[in-house]
């Protein structure tokens, strides 16, 4: 598609102007691919100037036609009230039309709906098939998600086991909160042998990744001696990173650790 080779630079220099141009004569033409892509220019003002109500009127016309990608945008948008009023039936109905078609990203959207009751009647059972459907797809929040329901017993009994089976997998992809919860079942012991070290390890790659909560229970190994050697500077290290971020169990113990003169360095 000439477009699509406009809008990405591919062998000719990149000209969204030229893209929109190109869309828009096979859009017109009734191209559904087109006309998403199209919707994709005026949301972001790729061009064009940024005009959400004409990207619905092309995502719409796309998504009427079954593309996944304009379905699951349209539902998107409803969610967001996005260029429309907001409502959560109209998202529910655009993002489960995207699901059945195996948009992982609808799915996972979907599950959590279900999950929260957002727009459809609460049911845990149903949020566990739309996750697990994406977390299969290789998914990685939807892994998590899985992971999370399968340790906490929302909608399936509890199995420890497998939500680290979940949580790995979500990890291994650099997903930060996964590896946070894959930190946490190793320091508790959850569904794996106990290993502080390994613990750690989570903890670490999360918290690089700016995540609060692991930068405060890798202070905390650190302060500790738990899975690593105790180092103070680094515990306040941590810990400093996640109040920064408003973290306040963070600032409680930083706050703690400064008025009784707790060793630092």
């Amino acid at each position: 598609m000439l477009g699509l080779l406009y809008q990405r630079g591919q062998n000719v220099p990149q000209n969204y102007q030229t893209a929109v141009k190109w869309y828009t004569l096979a859009a017109e033409q009734g191209h559904a691919k087109a006309q998403n892509n199209l919707g994709v220019m005026y949301r972001k003002g790729a061009g064009v100037p940024s005009d959400l109500k004409i990207a619905m009127k092309w995502y719409k016309l796309a998504a009427e036609q079954g593309h996944a990608g304009a379905q699951y945008t349209l539902g998107m948008m409803y969610f967001n009230g996005q260029g429309v009023p907001q409502k959560d039936k109209t998202a529910v109905k655009w993002y489960t039309l995207a699901a059945e078609q195996g948009f992982a990203s609808a799915q996972f959207i979907l599950g959590g709906i279900y999950s929260k009751g957002q727009g459809v009647s609460k049911n845990h059972q149903t949020a566990m098939k739309w996750y697990t459907l994406a977390a299969k797809q290789g998914f990685a929040p939807a892994q998590a998600s899985l992971g999370f329901n399968y340790e906490n017993g929302e909608g399936i009994s509890p199995n420890h086991k497998i939500a680290v089976k979940w949580y790995t997998l979500a990890a291994e992809q650099g997903l930060a909160s996964a590896q946070f919860l894959l930190g946490a079942m190793y320091e508790k012991g959850k569904g794996v042998l106990q290993n502080h070290k390994i613990a750690v390890k989570w903890y670490t790659l999360a918290a690089e990744q700016g995540h609060a909560k692991a930068q405060f229970l890798l202070g905390a190994m650190y302060e500790k001696g738990k899975g690593v050697l105790q180092n103070h500077k680094i515990a306040v290290k941590w810990y400093t990173l996640a109040a920064e971020q408003g973290f306040a169990p963070a600032q409680v113990t930083l706050g703690f650790t400064y008025e009784n003169g707790k060793r630092i360095s």
